[in-house]
């Protein structure tokens, strides 16, 4: 067996994702996600000072895969776990990972409330447009015209109400200290969005506020793509109704 050198080494799995496969649909974003997450937590030495909680959806399964301590929360009610586990140890490093079915619809009080309590936590919110594990309904956030389940012939919005953009919707409360939306589907986009989260960990664990960091992702299953035709459609349709970049920061809404 070849030694590879520590100077040869290009890319090394972090030690807090499982040795699990991954059951994701293929081309799904959510293994990014988790890999970077797990990376940041790593490279700032709070291994074992991290509790991550994962609710229903998709989400519940990432408990599978990041080898650190978690816990599972009824649907939507992540936040209001996380509050009571940071308020109890106020030393550890919680956050949540959460779909947009589970955040923004079943859990809307919750999150609504602990980012206007300002909880020290980070929210980490996948947004995929659509309810992916439970068979493509539509979701708060699905885009007019947008096909699911539910909504076969296209989201019409004056029938089902229009797309529910609640990463801004949260911004403008004086207890969010830094909001922003980021993607996985590219080199540059991961790179982006693992320091996004590097800022968020940092800066909840500074009892500066509640930090929220929102993925925009595809759903290739639920969407009926396939993962290459998936990212074109998220980069067509997704990102000019839900842009990227920062939202607020240092507790400022960015302009």
């Amino acid at each position: 067996m070849e030694i590879i050198k520590p100077e040869n080494l290009v890319y090394k799995k972090t030690d807090l994702m499982t040795d699990k496969a991954l059951s994701y649909c293929p081309g799904c974003g959510h293994g990014t996600a988790h890999r970077i997450a797990m990376e940041v937590i790593e490279e700032m030495g709070a291994t074992e000072d991290t509790i991550g909680i994962a609710p229903v959806g998709c989400s519940v399964l990432a408990y599978e895969f990041m080898n650190i301590d978690m816990q599972q929360a009824a649907h939507g009610r992540a936040p209001a776990l996380a509050t009571a586990m940071k308020r109890l140890w106020p030393s550890k490093y919680i956050f949540t990972y959460q779909g947009d079915g589970d955040l923004a619809a079943i859990g809307t009080a919750e999150t609504i409330h602990a980012c206007n309590r300002g909880e020290n936590i980070v929210i980490i919110f996948v947004n995929n447009g659509i309810y992916g594990m439970t068979g493509g309904q539509m979701a708060p956030t699905t885009l007019p015209n947008m096909k699911s389940s539910t909504s076969p012939y296209g989201r019409d919005e004056e029938m089902m109400g229009h797309p529910l953009r609640i990463t801004e919707l949260i911004a403008n409360l004086p207890g969010v200290h830094y909001v922003t939306r980021q993607a996985v589907h590219k080199p540059g986009n991961v790179r982006k969005a693992k320091k996004a989260l590097r800022k968020a960990f940092e800066q909840s664990y500074a009892k500066k506020g509640l930090c929220f960091v929102e993925i925009v992702s595809n759903c290739n299953s639920g969407w009926k793509m396939t993962p290459t035709d998936s990212n074109v459609w998220m980069e067509d349709n997704m990102f000019p109704y839900y842009p990227l970049g920062d939202i607020k920061v240092d507790g400022n809404l960015i302009k």
